[in-house]
């Protein structure tokens, strides 16, 4: 047990060391302005295109979801008056930042460690550095900078769906609706939204960072492949869980507001 427990801890380590350094490099090529705005244009679609139905559907029902326990007891409090403004804050501070990095980190963030895997175990990595051609630069630069400019932009319409979503249950729950708004109004400040949208810029740094460090260290084919696959998934919905309170917390502190 104390093996198997010391070699975890060596492979986090090991992988939170490449992370750390993946990104000082794709930081270097960033500051030198050596990024391609094609392939990166293209990385945005792939991110934002593919992944935005599924958030929308996610943060529709999970408003709803939200919307309904809310409704139920405040109706019974008799504070309907304040309806409307929990479930926005809540929705535009933790629960759209948070839905969309997971989901875009299990559409997104496992197609970047099965594209950049595949394309290692096949020597395709291999081949960009013997035409002296940089992987950082080719392959993760674009994904690190399409996934942290596309993020905010989905939150923004995942932030829709979910007041939306909050705003018809709570209407069919008998909630009057210029009371649901007024309360909205009076209690969502745009701190809170730009708040969630600087969090989930940070979320797909760590969705971009992560996948392309499994993809690229991949071994043993095509099972080494779905490892990688699946381990970029479950470390990137951990980090980002982990980052959202501190960085919850970091808001918190500088915007002086509970």
């Amino acid at each position: 047990m104390l093996a198997s427990l010391g070699r975890a801890m060596l492979d986090f380590l090991r992988f939170a060391g490449g992370s750390f350094l993946l990104l000082a490099d794709a930081l270097g090529y960033l500051a030198r302005g050596r990024i391609s705005l094609r392939h990166t244009v293209r990385q945005m679609s792939a991110i934002g295109g593919d992944s935005l139905p599924i958030v929308l559907v996610t943060l529709l029902f999970g408003g709803m979801v939200l919307g309904l326990h809310t409704v139920n007891q405040f109706v019974r409090l008799g504070a309907t008056s304040l309806i409307g403004g929990l479930v926005a804050v809540s929705t535009a501070r933790e629960l759209a930042p948070v839905l969309t990095g997971v989901v875009v980190a299990a559409r997104a963030g496992s197609a970047m460690a099965a594209e950049l895997g595949s394309m290692t175990v096949t020597e395709q990595v291999d081949a960009l550095r013997a035409l002296a051609t940089s992987p950082v630069e080719y392959l993760v630069v674009p994904r690190l900078v399409a996934a942290v400019v596309i993020l905010p932009v989905i939150t923004v319409f995942a932030n829709a769906a979910g007041m939306l979503g909050a705003f018809i249950l709570a209407v069919t729950q008998g909630v009057n609706i210029s009371e649901y708004v007024l309360s909205i109004q009076r209690s969502l400040t745009w701190s809170d939204l730009f708040g969630g949208l600087a969090k989930t810029a940070v979320f797909g740094g760590i969705i971009a960072i992560v996948g392309t460090n499994r993809g690229l260290t991949t071994t043993g084919g095509a099972e080494g492949v779905g490892r990688s696959t699946t381990a970029a998934v479950v470390l990137s919905i951990v980090l980002i869980y982990t980052f959202n309170f501190f960085l919850s917390w970091l808001i918190l502190q500088l915007w002086g507001r509970s």
